[in-house]
C-alpha cells in the first residue's frame, strides 16, 4: 500500500512539474504584451484634437492646381459637386481643379482594385491611400475610423506633426502613431484632427 502511495505521489508532483512551467510562460506573454499596448494607448492617445493645437513639422504646402481631371466621376455632397479620378478627390475653383482631402460622407460605387481590408471592432474597413471606406447603400462611403485602428503602412503623402510634444503621423487629418505588431511596424489609429 505504501509502495502505491508513493506512486501516486511521485507521478502527481511529476505532472505537477510540467503543469506549472507551461502556465507560468503563458501568463508571463500573455502581461507583456497587455502591458505593451497599454502603454502606447495611455500615454499618447489624444482622440479628438483640435486643429490649433496641432504643429506641422514641414511648411504648409503649395496648393497646386490641374486644368483636368481624366476620367473624372461627378461625387454630390451636400448639394456642392465633387470629383473623383485616380483615387483621389478634387473641387472645382477658377476653371481648375485642386486635390483636397476626402471628406467624411462622400461615396463612390465601386473600390480601386488597390484597396486594403482593415477589420477592427467588429468593423470591415477598405483603406485606399489612407482613405477608409465602409459598404453602405450598394456603394462605399468615407468614413473616421476608430481609435485603436492598425494598418501596416502609411499612405503617400503622410506628415510629421506635434501634440503637446508628442509626435505622430497625420493624414487626412488622421493622426497616426507607430507601434510594433507581431514584431513588425505597424501604425495605429490615435485620433482625428477636428478642423476649425
Amino acid at each position: 500500500m505504501k509502495t502505491n502511495t508513493k506512486t501516486y505521489v511521485v507521478l502527481g508532483l511529476f505532472l505537477m512539474a510540467f503543469a506549472l512551467p507551461s502556465t507560468a510562460q503563458t501568463r508571463k506573454r500573455t502581461s507583456t504584451k497587455t502591458t505593451t499596448t497599454r502603454t502606447t494607448t495611455v500615454t499618447k492617445t489624444p482622440g479628438r484634437v483640435s486643429s490649433k493645437r496641432v504643429q506641422y513639422k514641414t511648411p504648409k504646402k503649395k496648393v497646386v492646381a490641374v486644368r483636368t481631371v481624366p476620367n473624372k466621376t461627378v461625387v454630390k455632397h451636400n448639394g456642392q459637386n465633387y470629383y473623383y479620378s485616380n483615387n483621389k478627390y478634387y473641387t472645382a475653383s477658377g476653371g481648375r481643379y485642386i486635390a483636397i482631402a476626402p471628406k467624411i460622407g462622400f461615396r463612390i460605387n465601386s473600390l480601386p482594385p488597390n484597396y486594403a481590408r482593415v477589420r477592427f471592432n467588429n468593423h470591415l474597413y477598405f483603406n485606399v491611400g489612407g482613405t477608409f471606406y465602409v459598404e453602405a447603400n450598394s456603394g462605399y462611403e468615407v468614413v473616421d475610423p476608430e481609435i485603436g485602428t492598425v494598418v501596416s503602412e502609411l499612405p503617400d503623402g503622410y506628415e510629421k506633426v506635434t501634440i503637446d510634444g508628442f509626435t505622430y503621423y497625420e493624414y487626412s487629418n488622421i493622426l497616426y502613431e507607430k507601434i510594433q505588431v507581431n514584431g513588425s511596424r505597424a501604425y495605429e489609429v490615435v485620433g482625428i484632427i477636428d478642423m476649425e
